[in-house]
């Protein structure tokens, strides 16, 4: 049989600002492990039979995904959503652009399993089921009456699984512990596993709107660099809803499939919290941080030292342009926060300081009325677009390795402590042509320093100016 895996890499993240943000979400984090969620998630199927894969993104993260992929050599294809509109429509456009009719395993790229093993044969149990033309969805076995998940009632046994009797909202604590005590009651994973061609049926059948909208979308695809693009105008006119609603609880053939394999959806930083190593005092820290009569707390800093005294069921998270500090029970509401920061057209609910390229990275690191300053990191062989800008200079020293410089007519090589100045209007392109890291300092300076200014003439990852 043929296994095609298919990662959902959508999600936006915000109940984990600071640290995630709408530009740069946690599933393209180091959070728990030496990999991203992401990478994560692709090594974790190393133990199935999965022939290929294909990961579900939007237009804004689509480098992130090429690369971090390149990195574990498990690039696969990258089909670029448009606009967002939820789980079904996502899964449609997989199983319509699918060859041979797979199996299609649906993962979300931003969970931690940590038995791998029992992933893997809870997967290769429930292969029969799917190839038997069932919808299996993965219920994990709860560990505690659980506020924050759906749930999923079993119904009669069937196979390696059960008939599903019905789906739960998040229920209160209450009724959580009733389904817990129950035994009847497993926690919606939001992973799954059936035929591209028994999905697409059961879609037509039930959501037939969002079937024609995605069939209409995949006529016609592009392909551009590493990515699958559909039709914008045809998607932007599909309904959005999740796979749960539109087939899962409508159907006569979904079948849930229990696992106990230490899954989390690291929900909040209390999941977090639960999941990670702790010291003797209840404690989990990253970076730079000094804990004194500091008990079951989560502090992680990205630089800054941050010192602790006399506290207990904290969170504290310190990046390089915000500091959250919560208490555990509340860190939920940490996306109310990244809210009020998008609706008062702050930058920090988007984008971190520290803002990642297909080419590289650059920090701002200061800025003034007239001027920022950014510290720019090139990845060897990358190349910046040729470019221009209406309002700001630039100056260029070079702190490590060598840079390639076009500057108007002049193309030359600069190293370590040279520099380039380039002046308004002038066009321009950096590169790094060696074998190592290039950094420089950038300075700006001018009437407008925004991102938007910026025309782009010639770009190796498309994004050129029209």
């Amino acid at each position: 049989m043929m296994i095609k895996a298919v990662i959902m890499a959508g999600g936006s993240g915000t109940r984990l600002w600071p640290l995630s943000r709408a530009g740069h979400p946690k599933q393209f984090l180091v959070l728990n492990g030496a990999g991203t969620m992401l990478q994560a998630t692709m090594k974790r199927l190393k133990g199935l039979d999965v022939k290929s894969s294909v990961t579900i993104c939007n237009e804004e993260h689509r480098f992130f995904v090429a690369e971090q992929l390149r990195e574990i050599n498990q690039l696969g294809s990258i089909i670029l959503e448009p606009v967002g509109r939820n789980t079904a429509p996502a899964i449609a456009l997989a199983a319509l652009m699918a060859d041979d009719d797979p199996i299609l395993l649906v993962l979300a790229a931003d969970h931690v399993i940590q038995d791998e093993g029992a992933f893997t044969k809870a997967v290769t149990d429930a292969l029969p089921l799917a190839e038997s033309g069932r919808l299996v969805t993965f219920g994990i076995v709860p560990s505690e009456a659980h506020m924050g998940y759906g749930y999923i009632k079993k119904g009669k046994e069937d196979g390696a699984g059960f008939t599903v009797d019905k789906f739960v909202e998040k229920p209160s604590f209450s009724v959580a512990q009733k389904y817990l005590n129950s035994g009847d009651y497993l926690w919606n994973s939001g992973m799954f596993l059936f035929r591209a061609s028994r999905y697409l049926e059961e879609l037509e059948k039930f959501r037939p709107d969002i079937f024609d909208a995605c069939k209409a979308s995949t006529e016609g695809v592009e392909l551009d660099l590493d990515f699958l693009r559909i039709n914008k105008e045809k998607f932007v006119d599909c309904p959005s809803d999740s796979v749960d609603y539109a087939v899962l609880e409508k159907t006569a053939d979904a079948v849930v499939v229990p696992m106990s394999a230490g899954w989390s959806d690291i929900g909040s930083w209390s999941s977090l919290w639960d999941i990670s190593e702790k010291d003797k005092s209840g404690n989990v820290s990253h970076g730079d941080v000094l804990l004194h009569e500091t008990n079951n707390s989560f502090i992680r800093t990205d630089g800054t030292l941050v010192a602790t005294v006399g506290v207990d069921d904290l969170v504290i998270i310190s990046t390089k342009d915000a500091i959250m500090v919560a208490h555990k029970d509340s860190v939920q509401d940490a996306k109310i926060i990244a809210n009020k920061l998008k609706v008062d057209k702050r930058t920090e609910w988007e984008s971190n300081r520290e803002v990642y390229r297909p080419w590289g990275k650059y920090d701002s690191i200061d800025h003034g009325d007239r001027y920022q300053v950014k510290r720019i990191t090139v990845k060897p062989g990358a190349k910046l677009s040729v470019q221009m800008h209406h309002h700001r200079a630039e100056h260029w020293i070079v702190v490590s390795g060598s840079a390639k410089v076009t500057n108007g007519e002049e193309t030359f090589l600069l190293s370590e402590n040279e520099s380039t100045y380039i002046p308004v209007g002038v066009v321009h392109a950096l590169e790094n042509p060696g074998k190592v890291e290039l950094e420089l300092i950038e300075v700006q300076s001018g009437s407008y320093l925004g991102e938007d200014d910026i025309v782009r003439f010639k770009d190796v990852y498309g994004r050129v100016t029209s």
